[in-house]
């Protein structure tokens, strides 16, 4: 089950125990913003009960990038409209059989499996309304801007900016809890990315892991991933080893390492 937190007029976040998850919520005067769904239909039934507690108006989803906790929950919000980037789509449609067997498959690994089942049963719900770049909804008295901020996490990023309320949903491009995850990335673009959305002038940022948090926090990450992908440069060079880089860095070395393989892939 979640649990709500209040971050601006309006502007909820539910907070899940499951990998720590936030999704979000926009109120306005004739609608509302879903801002990601969870990694099932049960869990994405669950918020949607949720934000039916919170608002009676019509909703409108968005997904922040098509990893499958922030994406597989969208068809228990039923035929509505749905944001994403036109990357998120393709892998979505593309490539999300492949992310629902290796996650079912991880959960059943760990014991638990009537998570991985309903992983392996939620149906796929790819974006229809796309964002090359970026957009404005109007949700009535309250504009949001989602905006793709450049390679980062994934190849399809997006963030949520509410400017009246000074928060931005950053999707996965910003960690709480716990190292970012390069498995997908960009690691010598990324800090790139967050500096554009450190431009936004929003004062909360909530990551799509653990606690909203501040610009403060969020430019200590950004010189976590500049010093990744000082590294991942350095290893390329040849001036120093994988093993020697994995020393230095500042996140664990299994996230090291995954930066690293992502900064040596064919572009």
């Amino acid at each position: 089950m979640g649990r709500w937190a209040e971050v601006g007029d309006g502007v909820l976040v539910r907070r899940y125990d499951e990998l720590d998850l936030s999704l979000g919520l926009v109120v306005g005067e004739r609608g509302c913003l879903v801002v990601d769904t969870g990694g099932d239909e049960t869990q994405g039934a669950e918020f949607a009960a949720a934000v039916r507690e919170v608002t009676a108006l019509p909703w409108t989803v968005v997904v922040t990038h098509a990893h499958f906790d922030h994406a597989f929950g969208t068809a228990a919000f039923g035929e509505c409209p749905v944001w994403g980037h036109p990357g998120c789509a393709e892998e979505l449609a593309g490539g999300g059989e492949t992310q629902r067997a290796a996650m079912a498959e991880f959960y059943r690994e760990g014991g638990r499996d009537e998570i991985a089942r309903r992983v392996e049963t939620a149906r796929i719900v790819p974006p229809g309304l796309l964002v090359p770049d970026e957009a404005e909804i109007d949700l009535g008295g309250r504009q949001v801007r989602l905006l793709h901020p450049g390679l980062a996490h994934t190849g399809h990023d997006l963030v949520v900016h509410v400017p009246d309320a000074g928060v931005v949903f950053a999707g996965d491009l910003v960690e709480q809890g716990a190292p970012p995850a390069f498995e997908d990335s960009f690691p010598l673009v990324w800090p790139s990315a967050v500096l554009r959305l450190m431009t936004l002038g929003a004062s909360t940022v909530v990551p799509g892991h653990g606690e909203p948090v501040d610009v403060a926090f969020v430019a200590a990450q950004r010189a976590d991933l500049l010093e990744v992908a000082t590294l991942c440069r350095a290893v390329a060079a040849g001036e120093m080893t994988a093993a020697e880089a994995k020393a230095l860095s500042p996140y664990p070395e299994h996230f090291t390492a995954a930066a690293l393989a992502r900064a040596a892939a064919p572009a």
